[in-house]
């Protein structure tokens, strides 16, 4: 794991013994390939269960090594964004920390479990995403005090301003789905010098700029008539590369945000009688219509990362009930997916985009971790084993690509 030693070694803080278990959990959480848990754990490695549970309680600044990771991923020049997004995780039990009903997505209801906020930094050029901090969505008070109280939103913009710090230089943009697109979120992230790109619903209740001759008496006149998403002959028509795909874009005014944005129209023509069509926005009304939709379609990395350290880093998979635990393994979770994509990438021996696939990482781990074991429990000759010309093809037998 020579990313994982080079990036600890740049770190300031990090005791000798949590530098040596974080080599080891890192490397075990790649090999195993079951429930990734604190026996699993144990049982694919030499550390005990209650070395695991110890070590998951202390803190670690895990915001830094995933910057450091960002850095050493994503390549200076490239255009990054920053998207944010909230994932449910099932969890059953009366006493874990966060506890509540939380919205999922592959249910499309609210359920009784856990929410993890993930902030990611995202390489437009490259199409992927890193991410840079994971955080535990607090549960609501039971009680509900008539004066206003703490809402979720509150809590999505405070971790957003707990992230802020460790972002590129260059990041200007946050990419969001559309249940961020509300006049509190919108405003906070623009209070901290950052523009949104997002969706509205397909109804949204958005208003022309009047750019007509005023009164001499009176207030100035604002605004035109009402937008008819049915009537685009006020938009600007711009083509995409695909023939299917059609942008019309104009500046208005959204009664929602109360703020002038960019609103963009994407019309989907591939069923001719019955186009769709979506809704995007940009609280940058310089930003071109292209450039928003480009950075929405972007934004969907940040679900990918959601499905490997889901499907292949046990996201889901934590023994632990108190938060300093619960806290420790989704870090870890999303970090071993950072990790993984480090090391595809230095692996790479082409120019050609890369093909990332979680589960060759982990199939090659378990290989070279099981080809190890042989080696030492028949006391063979490490040198010509791993010297043979079929070492390579045991290492990465059942491989796959994404």
């Amino acid at each position: 794991m020579t990313v994982v030693t080079q990036i600890l070694d740049r770190m300031r803080g990090v005791a000798k013994p949590q530098r040596k278990f974080l080599l080891t959990l890192f490397v075990t959480m790649l090999v195993t390939r079951t429930r990734i848990n604190f026996v699993n754990l144990s049982r694919h490695s030499s550390l005990h269960e209650k070395t695991y549970r110890r070590h998951f309680r202390q803190p670690f600044d895990f915001a830094s090594f995933l910057q450091s990771s960002i850095a050493r991923g994503i390549p200076a020049e490239n255009t990054k964004l920053f998207a944010q997004d909230a994932s449910f995780s099932s969890k059953s039990g009366k006493h874990t920390y966060g506890l509540d009903r939380f919205w999922n997505g592959c249910a499309a209801r609210a359920e009784r479990g856990l929410e993890v906020s993930l902030i990611s930094i995202v390489d437009v050029e490259r199409n992927q995403a890193f991410a840079l901090s994971a955080e535990q969505t607090a549960p609501l008070p039971e009680i509900k005090k008539p004066e206003k109280t703490h809402t979720r939103i509150d809590f999505y913009l405070e971790h957003l301003k707990r992230t802020a710090p460790y972002f590129p230089r260059s990041v200007r943009y946050g990419v969001f789905d559309g249940f961020y697109a509300k006049l509190k979120f919108v405003a906070g992230v623009c209070a901290l010098g950052y523009q949104v790109v997002s969706k509205l619903r397909s109804d949204a209740d958005l208003l022309y700029l009047y750019d007509g001759s005023q009164k001499k008496r009176g207030r100035r006149r604002q605004f035109d008539d009402k937008v008819d998403f049915q009537d685009l002959s006020r938009w600007v028509q711009i083509a995409t590369d695909s023939p299917q795909l059609m942008l019309y874009t104009v500046v208005v005014w959204s009664v929602s945000l109360k703020r002038r944005i960019r609103a963009v129209v994407v019309v989907n023509r591939k069923e001719p009688e019955k186009p769709r069509y979506v809704v995007l926005f940009s609280t940058d009304t310089s930003l071109p219509a292209p450039d928003i939709f480009r950075f929405y379609k972007a934004r969907f990395q940040i679900e990918f990362l959601f499905r490997d350290a889901k499907q292949f880093a046990g996201f889901s998979d934590c023994q632990a009930r108190d938060q300093a635990a619960l806290h420790f393994h989704f870090n870890a979770s999303v970090t071993v997916v950072n990790v993984a994509r480090l090391i595809a990438q230095e692996e790479q021996k082409t120019d050609e985009q890369l093909v990332f696939s979680m589960s060759s990482i982990k199939q090659r781990f378990f290989n070279e971790h099981l080809l190890n074991l042989i080696i030492s429990k028949l006391a063979l000759d490490q040198t010509a084993v791993k010297n043979h010309p079929q070492f390579e093809y045991l290492r990465s037998y059942g491989a796959i690509a994404a």
